[in-house]
């Protein structure tokens, strides 16, 4: 009885300790809440505070030198967010090692079942020609010629640690680029470290990820047409609802074991997570969990008491409607497939019922041909980034919502809602359990202590592509020099610099490789 006793008050306990904790911690110590929401301000952006954008180095920035070190090879696994952080690793590991960096590989296959790659996606031209202040890049390692042959470089494979400081590249991985002339990491997805105290590098990720990476003309085009279709009417809102069979098999891993041991000693508390699933739902979850994430013991310590589980559609539509947005909100859904089907939307649409994807906005043979794989992540990616306002459902370890929350934040402090769903967990226990007195009010006290979009200290866990400021932000009139803006003609500079790296050194070896 007193084990029963003593889990219980835990688990209430996790609920309340979460609830305080995450009320003042949210947004990283700022205290200037707002006081109640105004949805007036919500569909402008968020006050910037005196900030801007602003990626340009600050310091001496030498051009990459005609001679490199070697070549560096790289493959980029995971989804089109992954390997767009992938990329601006990439890109900063050849700066540090003084490498040639060949043409990133994606790595489609596995994860999207299509083979469109680097070409198929981005805008190669503008990829090199934005980056050329700082790397040197080849569509592929060049043949040399020895003793009067032709002969091919063979990088040699290496497996980067994961968040490998930046000690590794310039000590292993150089060592092993200057022996073999060429290296190849792979998999390469968060294989760098994100803090690091060195802000032109940090510049440096942030000139990748929001200049040189652009999607290819057809892919922007038919973006801006879903966009001017949906603007056409108003305001809009853009959600990415992460309620899909991978994230729910990931978010529900710890919670087997827990629900057994509670089983046992007779005490009954929700698991979320699957126990809104049919116990089929439950066995394809589980099967899919062991199938494709590694094995753990599963131990409960956190999970939906503390936010570990994404929200429903019902419980993202109660906290929009908490918030004061009617039912004539225009919202687009960036989704995949939602896992068990029509039933967990219905909630959501009576309460928003002018919802829209890509295909209710345009449909069209052209746009089904153009938005497959990640060509349609893509899609889904630009007009989440060019609406009024984004929400998304579960940024945990949602590449696709960590890096739109950054790209807007650079994009010009465009509002985000962003659920607490570690101090919303106990407001919605409470409904489940038929206490709904206040439900509104305790959402909005909730929602009102997070940032909506404005610049805000980067507070582990959160990420730098999620959060760049304020590395790649500056002001025009700073007290602090290093916050200062850049002159207006930083580029003339650059520019200027590697003309004078290129007269100088006119003899280079990989000039004639260079694209």
């Amino acid at each position: 009885m007193i084990v029963k006793l003593s889990v219980a008050v835990l688990v209430v306990l996790i609920c309340t300790i979460s609830f305080l904790v995450s009320s003042t911690t949210s947004t990283g110590g700022k205290s200037n809440y707002r006081s109640e929401v105004r949805l007036e301000e919500l569909w402008s952006n968020a006050d910037s505070g005196g900030w801007r954008p602003s990626s340009s180095p600050r310091s001496h920035w030498p051009p990459p030198p005609n001679e490199s070190n070697g070549y560096l090879r790289v493959r980029c696994n995971g989804g089109l967010n992954q390997q767009r952080s992938a990329i601006s690793n990439a890109v900063l590991a050849a700066r540090i090692m003084n490498a040639t960096l060949v043409l990133p590989e994606l790595d489609t296959n596995s994860y999207w079942h299509d083979d469109s790659g680097f070409h198929g996606i981005y805008d190669v031209e503008h990829f090199i020609k934005t980056l050329r202040f700082d790397v040197r890049i080849v569509e592929s390692i060049p043949e040399i010629h020895k003793n009067g042959k032709k002969k091919k470089i063979k990088a040699f494979q290496l497996r980067p640690p994961r968040d490998a400081p930046i000690s590794w590249y310039t000590k292993d991985a150089l060592a092993k680029m200057k022996e073999h002339g060429a290296i190849y990491l792979t998999p390469f997805s968060h294989r760098l470290a994100e803090e690091i105290d060195n802000p032109e590098y940090q510049r440096l990720r942030c000139r990748v990820n929001y200049h040189a990476l652009r999607f290819k003309p057809h892919i922007m085009k038919l973006s801006q047409s879903i966009v001017d279709k949906l603007r056409a009417q108003g305001h809009f809102m853009s959600i990415h609802l992460r309620f899909e069979m991978d994230m729910l098999a990931f978010a529900g891993e710890r919670l087997f074991f827990f629900k057994s041991k509670l089983f046992m000693l007779g005490i009954n508390i929700i698991c979320r997570c699957f126990d809104i699933f049919t116990p089929e739902e439950q066995k394809i979850l589980k099967k899919y969990r062991e199938e494709n994430f590694a094995p753990k013991r599963l131990v409960y310590n956190e999970r939906r008491a503390i936010g570990k589980c994404p929200l429903t559609p019902e419980e993202v539509g109660l906290i929009l409607r908490a918030m004061g947005f009617d039912n004539s909100t225009r919202i687009y859904l960036a989704a995949g497939e939602l896992f068990g089907g029509d039933r967990f939307m219905r909630p959501f649409r009576s309460l928003f019922p002018r919802l829209e994807n890509h295909s209710s906005v345009e449909p069209s043979e052209e746009l089904a041909e153009n938005t497959r794989g990640l060509a349609g992540s893509a899609v889904d990616y630009m007009v989440c980034l060019l609406s009024d306002i984004f929400m998304p459902t579960y940024d945990g370890p949602s590449n696709f919502a960590n890096n739109l929350l950054g790209h807007r934040l650079y994009y010009g402090f465009r509002t985000t809602i962003r659920p607490d769903r570690k101090a919303l967990a106990p407001i919605f226990i409470d409904r489940e359990a038929g206490r709904t007195a206040g439900f509104d009010e305790a959402v909005r006290r909730v929602m009102l202590k997070t940032s909506f979009g404005e610049p805000h200290k980067r507070v582990s866990p959160e990420s730098f592509y999620t959060n760049s400021w304020p590395e790649c932000f500056c002001q025009a009139s700073a007290e602090n020099p290093a916050d200062k803006c850049p002159p207006n003609d930083i580029l003339e500079v650059l520019n200027d610099q590697l003309e004078k790296e290129a007269t100088d050194r006119p003899n280079s070896t990989l000039s004639s490789t260079d694209i």
